[in-house]
């Protein structure tokens, strides 16, 4: 009996000695529990949540970009779209201008493209390839704008100048030029005048029924200052409308008094000092 309890007291495991061979084994083992580094993309991309914007030819196409670098070194990629005549584009990382930008191995960046057509562009769909180049990568995104009609008036001179010299009690004729700036046809144009009081506009013609894209029609405005109007600067709007757009001229008339009534009030003035001369030498000596 003896003999059974001593071999039991050998072949005893021993709780520390556990300890020691369980953290020795996680020291010469794999590190199950340490965390492994991100990994980087499959492959470099070059995306847009919306790759189709639509905006009349004067507004600003903006498209939000994401350019991600999917190999394990950083790289500079230099940015590029492929513009058509005439158009204007620029790229914007957190708001400032760039053509190139630098992402790290594994990491995405923003770019903002801001793309801008001639004023005269035709409502039509136009397809635009941006790129981002490094060394050993070329990564391409097709940008689609979409260009719509826009409504465009303008009314000046040939000459450009909104200003002249009239005569109190006469007309004057101004020769005006009606311009469709925009994309869409202008129907049914009317001309109109804001005057000082007693003045009078007529405008030949009046109406304009239609004016294509890009055209320009002659008017003749005829201005009339009635009689007796004090010498000064009057102003004068005109205004060229119809239901989609209106355009306005600021003309400025320099009032000059005739010569017959400069003539008239110098006969007048003259009169009364020699009314008052007689009547001081009549009654002055008494």
């Amino acid at each position: 009996m003896s003999a059974f309890r001593s071999n039991i007291t050998k072949n005893k495991v021993n709780p520390r000695g556990l300890v020691v061979f369980f953290l020795s084994g996680l020291l010469t083992t794999s590190p199950l529990f340490a965390q492994t580094p991100a990994k980087s993309g499959d492959k470099s991309s070059l995306k847009s949540g919306l790759v189709n914007l639509e905006a009349a030819s004067t507004e600003t196409f903006r498209f939000s970009t994401s350019l991600h670098n999917g190999t394990p070194k950083a790289k500079l990629y230099d940015l590029h779209a492929q513009l058509p005549a005439g158009w204007a584009g620029v790229f914007r990382v957190m708001g400032s201008p760039v053509t190139a930008v630098n992402v790290e191995p594994g990491q995405s960046q923003e770019v903002t493209v801001e793309l801008l057509a001639r004023p005269d562009t035709k409502p039509a769909k136009y397809t635009v390839p941006f790129t981002a180049t490094a060394p050993d990568e070329n990564l391409s995104l097709s940008l689609e704008a979409v260009v719509k009609g826009a409504y465009g008036l303008e009314l000046t001179t040939p000459t450009g100048r909104l200003s002249d010299d009239i005569t109190e009690g006469s007309s004057k004729e101004v020769h005006l030029l009606v311009k469709n700036t925009g994309t869409l046809p202008l129907d049914n144009l009317e001309l109109t005048a804001q005057t000082p009081t007693g003045w009078d506009v007529s405008f030949a013609p009046a109406k304009t029924s239609r004016l294509d894209p890009g055209k320009v029609t002659d008017v003749t405005a005829t201005i009339k200052v009635p009689g007796k109007t004090i010498a000064g600067d009057y102003v004068t709007t005109l205004t060229a409308k119809n239901n989609n757009s209106t355009a306005n001229a600021t003309f400025r008339m320099t009032v000059k008094t005739s010569l017959l009534s400069g003539w008239f009030g110098m006969l007048t003035i003259l009169g009364a000092v020699g009314l008052v001369f007689n009547l001081t030498r009549k009654y002055g000596r008494r």
